[in-house]
């Protein structure tokens, strides 16, 4: 006996709201639990101070200010003093105890117990020195060690009686001039693009104003209903992809990772299980574009991705991710100021900070500037936003196909400025009237990020 059109009707609408309610509770419980996650922005704090302490000797005066500001070593002292000393690693706790003049602070930071034993002889000649004291034969020695990394062991001979004269090392000049070219991308390309996407958004605004602007094309998608939405987002992307899969596949990650050093195997571990979240709602949207009417597929296909011409959907790419900048910096800025901190960054990006495995970066760099932006924007700007703007409106489906997408990333602190990408994106979709643009903004939007990471980081 088969079910009538009705009975799956109601079938479907079930599960929807089943699927519904069941993704709520999980996206509340995430968006909760973020709030105990650590931010990755004291971390990167630091490591932009320790470049700018690095560089200082290398620095034209007149970017001294620019990019240094004031006295650097208060500045990177201040930095350590935000952050919890559990968190620091064991450079971090020695910088900190060759930095400060509170005694109190100075024993703390030496106390903990070093996880890097070639860190044990200088937590031990820090902690034995009495201040006023002269630098010995011995801590000379110590401090002559080339595998000593320079930022440390310049400032530990200061705090072990050294001159400053002495305890610069004429070979650290190499290091000096690489730090100082690493601030200078990390300063000056965001603020390079920052004013490039404000030229750019005035422009747009006031050709808008004057009516030069093209009228949008028709927003073209697939012929699905909000229950297939709530399925595909609510089903597969949460119940099965973050909450069902990962349970699953975790013995898989375990055995291909299995004898990997801990940042490779870290980004093996995240590769994976990027592709495993990602299969569920791929294959409940394979089934549901499957069940429509062929002869009903617009020119382009139900998705629009419409990759040519290739160089207009990469230029309209690049262009909607520098207007996109200023809006979502000036939210991130503005929540920072009115609410702090919240925390619950991305665990990826401190993973991307702290790396120093080439093949781990590269492979971190694949899921998040290649897999994510494929991924992404094919659920929420190919399928999500034009379903609800045929059914609620452009508007609205402009600004909750954004919501889910900023919620999905479960991060209280980020929600705002994901919100405003979001936004953004479904924009340049509605604009563009393809698909391609908007993984290329997207993918420059990661990228942009994970180079910054990068520079600033091991």
């Amino acid at each position: 006996m088969t079910s009538s059109p009705t009975d799956r009707r109601l079938s479907k609408s079930l599960l929807a709201l089943i699927s519904l309610v069941l993704a709520m509770l999980v996206w509340v419980m995430g968006l909760i639990s973020s709030l105990s996650r650590d931010s990755v922005t004291p971390a990167l704090s630091l490591q932009q101070q320790e470049k700018a302490l690095l560089a200082e000797p290398s620095l034209p005066p007149q970017l001294r200010p620019l990019l240094v500001g004031g006295d650097p070593s208060a500045q990177m002292l201040e930095a350590l003093e935000e952050v919890p000393l559990d968190r620091l690693d064991d450079r971090q706790r020695l910088l900190l105890a060759a930095l400060t003049r509170d005694e109190a602070q100075r024993s703390a930071a030496l106390a903990l117990p070093m996880q890097r034993p070639e860190l044990s002889a200088m937590q031990q000649a820090l902690s034995t020195y009495e201040q006023g004291g002269r630098l010995t034969e011995a801590n000379e020695a110590l401090l002559s060690d080339p595998a000593m990394d320079p930022l440390l062991r310049q400032l530990s001979c200061e705090a072990l009686g050294g001159s400053k004269v002495w305890c610069t090392d004429p070979s650290d000049a190499n290091a000096a001039a690489q730090a100082t070219q690493r601030l200078l991308l990390a300063e000056l390309l965001p603020i390079a693009a920052l004013l490039t996407g404000v030229g750019l958004l005035i422009r747009h605004l006031w050709s808008r104003f004057r009516g030069k602007l093209p009228a949008w094309p028709p927003l073209v998608g697939p012929l699905l209903t909000p229950a297939d939405m709530a399925i595909l987002v609510a089903g597969g992307f949460v119940l099965l992809g973050e909450v069902l899969l990962p349970v699953l596949v975790s013995p898989l990650i375990a055995l291909i990772s299995q004898g990997q050093t801990g940042a490779l195997g870290q980004a093996i571990a995240v590769l994976i299980g990027y592709i495993a979240l990602a299969i569920p709602p791929l294959g409940i949207l394979r089934l549901q574009l499957g069940g429509l009417e062929r002869v009903e597929m617009p020119v382009g296909g139900w998705l629009q991705w419409r990759p040519s011409p290739w160089l207009t959907g990469l230029l309209q790419g690049v262009r909607g991710w520098l207007m996109v900048m200023p809006p979502v910096v000036l939210t991130g800025w503005l929540t920072g100021k009115l609410v702090g901190d919240q925390g619950g960054s991305n665990p990826l990006l401190e993973m991307v900070l702290r790396n120093d495995n080439p093949w781990a970066l590269v492979l971190l760099a694949l899921t998040a500037v290649v897999l994510a932006p494929l991924f992404e924007e094919l659920v929420f700007r190919g399928v999500l936003l034009p379903v609800l703007a045929r059914v609620l409106g452009r508007g609205w489906g402009v600004v909750i196909s954004g919501l889910v997408f900023a919620v999905a990333h479960l991060s209280i602190g980020e929600l705002p400025p994901l919100l405003v990408l979001g936004i953004g994106l479904a924009l340049l979709r509605l604009s563009s009237g393809r698909l391609l643009p908007c993984v290329v903004m997207h993918a420059c939007w990661n990228a942009a990020t994970f180079l910054n990471l990068i520079l600033l980081g091991s």
